[in-house]
């Protein structure tokens, strides 16, 4: 079953970056290389929007 890429945004927001990276990776494995259905593209657009946005607050060390 697909989730809409606005279903459960705010709760979907606080996941981390490799979980949400978890999700893409099965989302396409079960896809086995073929082209993602309607339902699941949105589903993918909407997790790499939630990856970005993971992405982004990840703490990172500085450089030094």
């Amino acid at each position: 079953m697909s989730r809409s890429p606005t279903s459960s945004c705010s709760a979907r927001s606080a996941r981390s970056a490799a979980v949400v990276n978890e999700e893409i990776r099965g989302l396409l494995q079960r896809s086995d290389g073929l082209v993602l259905s309607t339902d699941d593209e949105a589903t993918y657009q909407g997790l790499l929007v939630e990856w970005a946005a993971a992405t982004r607050t990840t703490t990172r060390p500085t450089r030094g």
